[in-house]
């Protein structure tokens, strides 16, 4: 028997959320649109692999979701501390989402300062899964509690639910050759199977994972699944938890396809390999290890078959520099940094400009200046990318709007760097880098052909008859010059920083050709063949539009989403490409009577649209190191409307 218990409500990213009731046996079950759910403890406690693993099982579920993985900054900050907790927080729907959510409705706290830490961000009559075992007089003098918020009423609003975890694992580990310590440390599998069996999760797949993890420890493999299984079992008996949830299969959220849930690094990673293979080149990477860039060395290196070679560098400059010579040498190159390392490869990347060779930099950027907020996300480096470096030295510069955007994204950089003889800059940054979402695996048909033809021989007569080869006669199109390979016989050509003649590459301090050539480089970028950029205003009727790039995508659009529903009229164009922009754009921002720009810096993409197309773009900016929340981005531009 099913029956409604409550009305639909409008959530912050414009959907409409409804709960079902079902009477099943001794336990009741309700159904639910979408979750958002946040599991949180110290850095130790395995809760980045405890949310991990409840996604894959919502993926193979079927949910649509989206989650916003949070780290401390520090390496290792002390047990307990609020610097030291780590969460993990997932959204999950019947239906197509954008964002982690702006606010969860469960709350796993592992300890204290994880309690402290989040509970600002729940809304009352949430869910709250304790961990009683820590809230010891001293653990919470240690994050500024004097009394439990267990007991001082403070909780009185929402849902609390005390489970002493980790004595329940170590006592369903008993029979099990470990120590206490060694027991304790499952505590996150029995807390995941608690979850999984409160929003009906599939179990085989989380304890498959723990076979192959263990594999070469099959005693600890053992336990794990003893006390996931030990806390799907305590759900379904203890009286503290009456009801669970479900949450159906996004059937209608998926065009037909394959699909597999996928971070931001590992799209990014296979849209290199995919764009190495599509242009039929050997990929290399040269690349320093840095947060939270380092995932793409770690994916590649895992790739020799496919032709990908990695060289961990011992430094920022090596890695751009072996790449660069690599590009030298005929393959698909690539470096990857985040944060400062960007600053120490612009000597290299100025270099790049002038030989005009293809080079992939990916930064995931992260919160600055300086070392900064290393696990956090930001989009304060578009300016660095446009203009950092001495000279008039231009580079396209490409942006991936969401986590499984990330492979499209790495593909369209390659196509400019390869087709036109440039470096291209790929901005994508931390939070769709650790961010995950269901992803169509693409066809091998629906790739674009990426095949390079590199020179073969003399392309230029001289006045005398001779034919000789000129590194940089152009193509009269894209205004690439030749890509030759060394050894190629009579291929022979300098290269170095040092201003080129027009044509013959030779060494040049002529005033009037390096006026030709710093013209000739900025006209081939200019000219760089870009799609236009797409406007989604249904009644044509908006007199705002929202205008963004990278990863405001997801609250943008939720937000939009809101205002719509409430009758608002709202347009939203994103952008790919940030140099140049879309033919189109500056016919688009002329339609609207104002122009909002969301980012996570103080206004850098603003300050460029106001210089090109003089028009009155207004800012709207965070730079806290999390993501946009629909919520707010709702209320400001129902406010830009109402101005």
């Amino acid at each position: 028997m099913t029956s409604q218990v409550s009305s639909p409500a409008e959530q912050a990213d414009g959907t409409v959320v409804g709960e079902q009731h079902t009477a099943a046996g001794p336990k009741d079950v309700r159904r639910l649109d979408r979750v958002i759910i946040r599991f949180a403890g110290d850095s130790g406690d395995g809760m980045q692999l405890t949310g991990d693993r409840f996604t894959s099982e919502t993926a193979s579920f079927g949910n649509d979701l989206s989650t916003l993985p949070n780290f401390p900054a520090e390496i290792r900050a002390p047990a307990g501390t609020l610097p030291g907790v780590s969460s993990f927080q997932l959204h999950f729907a019947d239906h197509d989402i954008l964002t982690p959510g702006d606010a969860p409705n469960v709350l796993v706290a592992m300890n204290p300062a994880a309690l402290k830490a989040n509970i600002g961000d729940l809304p009352r009559g949430a869910e709250i899964i304790v961990n009683t075992d820590e809230f010891t007089r001293r653990a919470m003098a240690k994050v500024g509690y004097d009394t439990s918020p267990l007991e001082d009423g403070s909780l009185d609003g929402y849902q609390l639910h005390p489970v002493p975890l980790t004595t329940l694992t170590v006592e369903a580990l008993r029979e099990f050759d470990l120590t206490r310590k060694e027991a304790e440390r499952s505590k996150n599998m029995f807390a995941l199977g608690l979850l999984s069996w409160m929003y009906h999760r599939p179990t085989e797949g989380t304890e498959k994972f723990l076979r192959s993890k263990f594999a070469k420890k099959p005693d600890i493999a053992a336990a794990n699944i003893a006390a996931f299984r030990a806390g799907w079992n305590f759900g379904e008996t203890t009286e503290d938890f009456a009801v669970s949830y479900e949450v159906a299969p996004a059937a209608t959220a998926f065009p037909p396809g394959t699909y597999r849930n996928i971070s931001g690094n590992l799209a990014l990673s296979y849209g290199l390999i995919a764009a190495s293979r599509q242009a039929d080149l050997p990929l290399f990477l040269g690349s320093y290890p840095i947060t939270p860039a380092s995932d793409i060395l770690h994916e590649l290196s895992r790739h020799k078959n496919f032709g990908v070679r990695t060289f961990q560098a011992e430094d920022e400059i090596a890695g751009i520099g072996a790449a660069l010579g690599a590009a030298f040498g005929g393959s698909l190159a690539v470096t990857t940094t985040s944060g400062p390392g960007v600053a120490l490869k612009s000597e290299t990347i100025g270099l790049a400009v002038s030989l005009e060779l293809p080079l992939l930099i990916v930064d995931i950027q992260r919160g600055g200046p300086s070392t900064g907020l290393p696990t956090k996300t930001e989009q304060a480096d578009l300016l660095q990318a446009m203009y950092g470096r001495n000279g008039e030295a231009p580079v396209p510069v490409v942006a991936p709007r969401t986590p499984g955007d990330c492979f499209d994204a790495a593909v369209e950089a390659a196509r400019i760097a390869l087709a036109y003889r440039t470096p291209v800059f790929l901005l994508s940054d931390g939070y769709l880098a650790n961010g995950s979402e269901p992803w169509r695996v693409p066809e091998l048909e629906e790739l674009p052909d990426l095949a390079v033809q590199f020179a073969q021989g003399p392309n230029h007569t001289t006045d005398d008859g001779t034919e000789v080869f000129w590194p940089y006669k152009r193509d009269p199109h894209t205004l690439a010059r030749p890509w030759a390979i060394p050894g190629t016989p009579g291929l022979e050509h300098r290269i170095g920083g040092i201003e080129k003649q027009d044509g013959t590459g030779n060494i040049s301090y002529d005033p009037a050709n390096h006026d030709f050539m710093v013209r000739t480089r900025q006209a081939k970028i200019d000219g760089i063949d870009i799609p236009d950029v797409e406007v989604d205003d249904p009644d044509g009727n908006a007199r705002l539009l929202v205008l963004g790039w990278g990863s405001t995508y997801g609250p943008i659009t939720a937000a939009v989403r809101r205002l719509r529903r409430a009758g608002q009229a709202v347009a939203q164009a994103h952008l790919r490409h940030l140099n140049p922009f879309p033919p189109n754009l500056g016919e688009i921002l002329r339609r609207y009577d104002k122009v909002v720009i969301p980012e996570m810096n103080l206004g850098q993409l603003a300050t460029l649209i106001r210089a090109k197309y003089l028009v009155d773009a207004r800012s709207y900016n965070q730079v806290n190191g999390m993501p946009f929340k629909a919520e707010q981005l709702a209320a400001a531009l129902k406010e830009a409307i109402d101005d």
